[in-house]
């Protein structure tokens, strides 16, 4: 083989090398954005020739998807590219968008989760003494969410009843067990030193002098 031939080989391989870079960059834009990019902002983004170079990454990306059966595709959107699943998915990405609806907790669902967390099993009643309010909606809520459930009945008049979490409950916040909570020490926020009023460090100031002087007399 010439030097000649063996010059453009590896210009060839630069250029090639060059283009799947662009593309999987251009992957890498469209994919971590939520809303549609014009092509010259993606250009811009990754630092490309112009347009000309995102839609012919943008192509092959869309190339690449159909071969290998993915179940997405870069779709032009009001004049920028996004990535959308196809529409034979819809119907499954709804069932995930309302489940993820139903796990939505209200602030007074997370104050009561809290305490339950913490505090279990508790009573309602104490609940309600900590947080100040009546719950029992709230905690029918999560039970039927459930987030919680019927930890047992207490030793009390009546057997009112306790209330616990469930496994879902570690699911949800990732946790292994109830002892990965975070310390109550940890949630607190921590108490910044209040600085002394100006006439307060004045005074300090004066004393210091005083003491300064009557060390140097002796």
């Amino acid at each position: 083989m010439s030097d000649s031939s063996a010059g453009e080989e590896t210009q060839v391989d630069q250029v090639d090398a060059a283009e799947d870079g662009a593309v999987v960059t251009v992957e890498a834009i469209l994919f971590a954005s939520d809303k549609p990019l014009p092509p010259a902002k993606v250009s811009e983004i990754c630092g490309l020739g112009g347009v000309r170079a995102v839609r012919k990454a943008v192509d092959t990306l869309n190339e690449h998807y159909e071969q290998t059966g993915r179940a997405f595709r870069i779709v032009e959107i009001a004049g920028g590219y996004q990535m959308q699943t196809q529409p034979e998915y819809n119907e499954v990405i709804s069932r995930l968008s309302a489940s993820r609806k139903e796990s939505r907790l209200s602030q007074a669902a997370m104050e009561t989760l809290a305490v339950v967390a913490y505090r279990q099993p508790v009573l309602r009643a104490d609940i309600e003494a900590i947080r100040g309010v009546a719950c029992g909606e709230v905690l029918r809520g999560l039970m039927e969410k459930n987030i919680i459930r019927i930890a047992g009945r207490a030793d009390e008049i009546g057997r009112p009843i306790l209330y616990g979490t469930t496994k879902y409950f570690l699911e949800i916040f990732g946790l292994a067990d109830l002892k990965e909570l975070p310390k109550i020490e940890q949630l607190r926020i921590p108490q910044v030193q209040a600085s002394k009023p100006a006439e307060q460090n004045a005074e300090d100031q004066d004393v210091d002098e005083d003491e300064s002087e009557e060390s140097g007399d002796i």
